[in-house]
């Protein structure tokens, strides 16, 4: 019931320390894309794109964005149920990171342009259970996933439409 008023199971310190914890595991996720293609932008730009496509700049605003509100979406769910409480929200979340982080060295470090199309459906699928999930559990929690859904549907007809025009 997301109507309703909850005391966090987690508060002070702990909550704190949970919400590093959070911001840890975005921050790998963020870093394994980043990390794994260093010349991300200038692939970008050699690629032929849909006249739609943005900027190579637009992304990292974007992500930076994006990943704070991931991270506290996921902070807040477990900070209101705890792990147990929560364990198929949190683990969907960790599936959705998963994915997340792959996505980006399928697609540009290994060129599979293909593969990365299939992560991304895939990512968004998963990314939607999050979402219903959060939802259930928290407003706040699942509205701040809302534009993350958003930037990866439109990520997923991107990637379609590269994988089309340079295949």
């Amino acid at each position: 019931m997301s109507g309703t008023v909850r005391t966090p199971r987690a508060s002070g310190a702990p909550a704190l320390a949970g919400l590093a914890v959070f911001a840890a595991a975005v921050v790998a996720a963020a870093l394994i894309g980043t990390l794994s293609s260093t010349a991300t932008a200038q692939d970008y730009m050699r690629l032929e794109q849909p006249a739609w496509a943005p900027p190579s700049w637009v992304f990292g605003p974007v992500w930076t964005v994006l990943y704070a509100m991931i991270a506290v979406a996921g902070w807040n769910v477990w900070r209101l149920r705890g792990w147990r409480g929560a364990r198929l929200a949190l683990s969907l979340y960790a599936a959705q990171l998963v994915l997340n982080a792959a996505w980006t060295p399928l697609f540009f470090a290994a060129g599979l342009r293909g593969a990365a199309l299939a992560d991304i459906v895939l990512l968004l699928a998963v990314l939607t259970a999050v979402v219903t999930v959060f939802f259930r559990i928290s407003r706040l929690s699942g509205a701040l996933l809302v534009p993350y859904w958003a930037w990866v549907a439109f990520a997923a007809a991107l990637n379609f439409a590269v994988w089309r025009l340079n295949a």
